[in-house]
């Protein structure tokens, strides 16, 4: 008939691996056509047996339909898998392009939700919830660090330059005195 079939890819099958196994089926239902017309002609020449011709026929069909059914159920999974595939890499990819404001907004949402219906909160939900207060509180403790070190390093510095007085003088001649 065709070419062989090439292998998948991920864990399902790629589209010219799908492609490829519709056009195998189609081959082969053109193949069942071609039988079935054969028949048909030997159905009508009077050398054959009628009976015998149509109880060929009716077999070369139930092949046709097994083949076709077949086919059909083991695309379904491929299909389900698929499906599954897909279905887990928007979840992950959702999971992480959301914005953690949606997040909160979604919660406070279902608990808007329970609460009407009369049910207990699942969660508490912070009042006056700012996105950004956890980045504030990191930056104003960064800064605060920040100015605490530079603080550190001009006390290191601001030491005097001149020695510490040892109790020995020197004169403008440069001798030293005792």
């Amino acid at each position: 008939m065709g070419k062989p079939i090439p292998e998948g890819s991920r864990k399902g099958w790629s589209a010219p691996v799908k492609l490829a196994l519709f056009q195998e089926l189609f081959e082969l239902n053109q193949a069942f056509d071609h039988v079935l017309q054969g028949l048909e002609r030997m159905e009508r020449v009077r050398l054959f047996q009628r009976d015998i011709v149509r109880y060929a026929r009716a077999e070369v069909e139930s092949a046709r339909v097994d083949a076709n059914r077949e086919f059909f159920d083991k695309f379904d999974q491929i299909v389900e898998q698929d499906a599954r595939w897909a279905y887990e890499f928007q979840r992950d990819y959702d999971g992480t392009s959301a914005d953690v404001e949606d997040l909160y907004l979604e919660i406070k949402e279902r608990e808007q939700g329970r609460k009407k219906k009369g049910l207990p909160p699942r969660l508490a939900i912070l009042p006056n919830w700012v996105r950004h207060d956890e980045e504030q509180y990191d930056e104003e403790r960064a800064r605060k660090r920040k100015r605490r070190t530079t603080q550190k390093k001009r006390r290191r510095h601001s030491r005097p330059l001149n020695p510490p007085p040892t109790g020995v003088a020197s004169t403008p001649g440069g001798e030293l005195e005792r």
